[in-house]
């Protein structure tokens, strides 16, 4: 393909998710909100595989906001539970195609089972050296900084560190994904507009893509359409989403 490699360079590095309107999508058909979230366990499916044909080098979704826990119990234990089956039954699919899942946030809150599942998928596939696939799950971006700020507060005490010597570089390299680019695009479904507390730090600079999509609903044409969006705000160079369909089947 023509310019293949321009174009290339000009796909963001690491693309957010904020997979909003599981809910809404599942109540538009008179179901219950779970199917919903079922449902959209196959638009993540669908959108992951597009990322990874584009080489894009990290993708981030939102699954689970530290607010989320305000949720009703029963909505908050069948979500946890979706999210057991999930990693159980997608991380084989994942390491066969060479991603790497990592999975953000203070895991501290889940129970058990479901923190030795997300040790377990993490370690199968920390050597893979294709797309990042990094799920925030009861994460937040104040306590992402909160929690790198207490790092250095703690390299402060022990005299390791003066007050005056921090530096947003060195904040910058105790938020979470720190050996990542920052994010280039966030895309949120469902029409909201706004960025609900999610990785704050590294989306400085992002370009926020807004659908009125619902998330059961997007799938690799809606991923292609916001790229082709991204590009041409970034670059200007008037690309289609036909050469990024093109470009996901050179690669």
């Amino acid at each position: 393909m023509q310019n293949s490699h321009i174009f290339n360079d000009s796909l963001p590095k690491h693309i957010a998710i904020i997979m909003d309107g599981n809910g809404r999508w599942a109540k538009s058909k008179g179901k219950p909100r779970v199917f919903g979230h079922k449902k959209g366990v196959s638009a993540v499916r669908k959108t992951i595989s597009a990322a990874a044909k584009l080489n894009i080098q990290a993708v981030t979704l939102f699954a689970f906001s530290s607010e989320n826990w305000r949720r009703p119990e029963d909505e908050v234990s069948l979500l946890m539970e979706l999210f057991i089956t999930v990693l159980s039954s997608e991380i084989k699919k994942l390491h066969k195609n060479n991603l790497r899942l990592r999975v953000i946030g203070d895991k501290s809150r889940f129970n058990d089972r479901l923190q030795k599942k997300i040790t377990e998928a993490e370690k199968m596939t920390e050597n893979n050296t294709g797309t990042v696939i990094n799920v925030a799950a009861n994460y937040g971006g104040k306590w992402d900084i909160l929690q790198a700020t207490k790092t250095l507060a703690g390299l402060v005490e022990q005299g390791e560190l003066l007050a005056d010597d921090i530096t947003e570089e060195m904040i910058g390299r105790y938020v979470t994904m720190s050996d990542l680019p920052d994010v280039d695009l966030l895309i949120r479904t469902s029409g909201e507009c706004r960025i609900s507390n999610f990785m704050l730090w590294q989306m400085a600079y992002a370009e926020m893509y807004f659908t009125e999509e619902y998330w059961p609903e997007f799938n690799e044409d809606s991923l292609i359409k916001a790229i082709t969006w991204f590009v041409n705000r970034e670059r200007r160079f008037g690309c289609t989403g036909e050469q990024v369909k093109a470009l996901m089947e050179a690669n």
